[in-house]
């Protein structure tokens, strides 16, 4: 009976209405609670884990009792002792190593120096200080290894062209120069500013000769003077005497060299 009475409440027999789902359902989704929140230690488990706290045993013997560890030195790579041995044949063979700090700049800015100092016959070398470093510390060049810290290039050339390399440079901000090594001698910046405002080599060598031929030249006037002298005094002494045994005017004594 109640089950015929609520049938008949909900329309009973059309069963179209039994099988009627609303189009549109609401469907509320509660988010999760957040269980875990920080919270203090209990004092006693404080004290209990400084406690329990492992302590690491101290040496029986001091460490600077102990020798010195000898550090295993590892076996170089193939390629590294290639490029080593590029780096010595590029000292040995240029007369003119400058080292310069490189600044990062564009592709074409380098591309356009390199054709720059090619022109004046300079090559642009990029190196690393793990190649540099071991290779300049058993050479005579030892002096130039605090100038390779941070990010180097060399710029290197058969001849002296410091003048074209410092003009060149000049309009590129982005590589500094630190030294250089010019005919087996370390200059600074300074230094290589002041070789640049040299003469050149025929220059100085017309200069030297003209310097050691003016020296003797004095010298051999020097030694001709006294006897040049001496002679135009005996010939005007000669000259007096003749003029005097002849009762005539004397002549002009001559002109003295």
């Amino acid at each position: 009976a109640p089950a015929a009475k609520m049938a008949a409440l909900s329309g009973g027999g059309a069963p179209w209405r039994r099988g009627w789902v609303p189009v549109l359902q609401l469907v509320r989704r509660g988010s999760k609670a957040v269980t875990r929140h920080w919270k203090a230690m209990h004092f006693q488990r404080q004290k209990l884990m400084a406690v329990t706290e492992y302590l690491a045993p101290r040496p029986a013997v001091p460490p600077r009792c102990l020798a010195p560890r000898r550090e295993t030195r590892e076996e170089d790579e193939g390629y590294a002792r290639l490029l080593r041995r590029q780096v010595e044949q590029l000292f040995r063979a240029s007369r003119m190593v400058a080292v310069c700090q490189y600044n990062s700049m564009p592709d074409e800015d380098v591309v356009l120096m390199r054709q720059y100092l090619r022109k004046h016959n300079i090559e642009v070398k990029f190196v690393l200080n793990e190649i540099v470093r071991p290779v300049l510390s058993q050479s005579k060049y030892k002096n130039l290894l605090p100038l390779f810290v941070a990010r180097n290039i060399l710029l290197v050339s058969p001849e002296t062209r410091v003048k074209e390399m410092l003009r060149v440079l000049k309009g590129v901000p982005q590589v500094n120069l630190l030294g250089a090594c010019i005919d087996d001698t370390i200059l600074s910046k300074q230094g290589v500013e002041s070789f640049a405002k040299l003469p050149t080599l025929e220059v100085s060598q017309g200069q030297t000769v003209g310097a050691l031929t003016l020296l003797p030249s004095q010298t051999s006037s020097l030694l001709q003077r006294g006897p040049a002298h001496l002679a135009a005094l005996l010939d005007q002494h000669i000259q007096q005497l003749r003029a005097g045994g002849t009762g005539g005017p004397a002549e002009p004594p001559p002109a003295q060299s």
